[in-house]
């Protein structure tokens, strides 16, 4: 089963969620439960298990067309199908480029050439890296090359190579509504929000709420550094019926401790009780056995 851990704004503390479960779920599940960073623009949940050890990395590529020029008629029926505007013909100049960045690999342009002046070459778009960890079956993240706009397709392929017969993954997506999130939160069984009350906090996950309703995925929410800003947050989820899974307080000392990439090492008690309650009830809502 795939839970995805997403948000609709950066900074509320979602990876520090992803981090956590995995923690104390893993304790609940006899440590059948794996980490997956699809925030592959920025992953960083390893910088906070210094103790994981790397056991392989993956160089993912995706397909990407190109012309000769040689065999190319200028008919542009290529560039016709392509529907990301990837393709520029100058028939005078007899110029033909393919832009790698905007090509989605569908193969539409390679379909569409009748004169074989089309052929595919492979471009590398990321990594996939694994993790063993002390506890759980490890972490598994995705990192996008630079320059590279490829997200959702190293994400989706950091989903295949993971499929496994785990109990439990947790993907912890980027932040937003984009399309990114979207594939990460894909197939999911459940999905939690992290969100903050704020105004800002409450804008994004109104944002994130509406698309999971789109995708008719279930979800609950966490409210981090409760205790700061408004009850709007609480507000709206009572108005809309969305389960409140858990709050975790604002602490200075626990920002510090994040501040260090120190978020596992003396948990306050607290903190810890609310960790082991909210892993519990995900396990509840989620049907999982212990």
């Amino acid at each position: 089963m795939r839970i995805a851990i997403a948000s609709g704004k950066g900074g509320t503390g979602k990876t520090t969620v992803a981090i956590h479960l995995y923690q104390y779920l893993s304790k609940l599940l006899d440590d059948q439960i794996q980490l997956i960073d699809c925030d592959v623009e920025e992953p960083n949940d390893l910088l906070f298990i210094p103790d994981a050890v790397n056991i392989y990395e993956n160089t993912v590529f995706t397909m990407v067309p190109e012309i000769d020029t040689a065999q190319c008629t200028f008919c542009k029926k290529c560039s016709d199908w392509c529907e990301f505007n990837a393709i520029t013909l100058v028939k005078n100049l007899e110029f033909a480029e393919i832009n790698k960045d905007l090509c989605h690999s569908c193969g539409a342009c390679s379909l569409a050439c009748e004169f074989g002046a089309i052929r595919e070459y492979k471009n590398p778009i990321g990594t996939i890296s694994g993790y063993k960890t002390t506890f759980g079956t490890g972490i598994t993240e995705g990192r996008l090359r630079i320059g590279s706009s490829m997200q959702t397709s190293l994400i989706r392929e950091l989903k295949k190579q993971t499929a496994s017969n785990t109990v439990l993954q947790i993907l912890d997506a980027p932040p937003g509504t984009s399309c990114p999130v979207v594939e990460t939160v894909s197939g999911a069984a459940y999905v939690i929000l992290v969100t903050e009350p704020t105004p800002f906090g409450l804008y994004d996950l109104k944002l994130t709420v509406d698309l999971l309703n789109n995708l008719k995925i279930p979800f609950g929410v966490i409210v981090n550094k409760a205790g700061l800003g408004n009850n709007a947050v609480y507000a709206y989820l009572a108005a809309n019926n969305i389960e409140l899974i858990g709050e975790i307080p604002f602490s200075k000392e626990y920002a510090e401790s994040y501040s260090k990439g120190a978020l596992l090492n003396n948990v306050p008690e607290e903190l810890e009780n609310i960790y082991l309650k909210t892993a519990e009830r995900l396990l509840e809502v989620t049907g999982i056995k212990k």
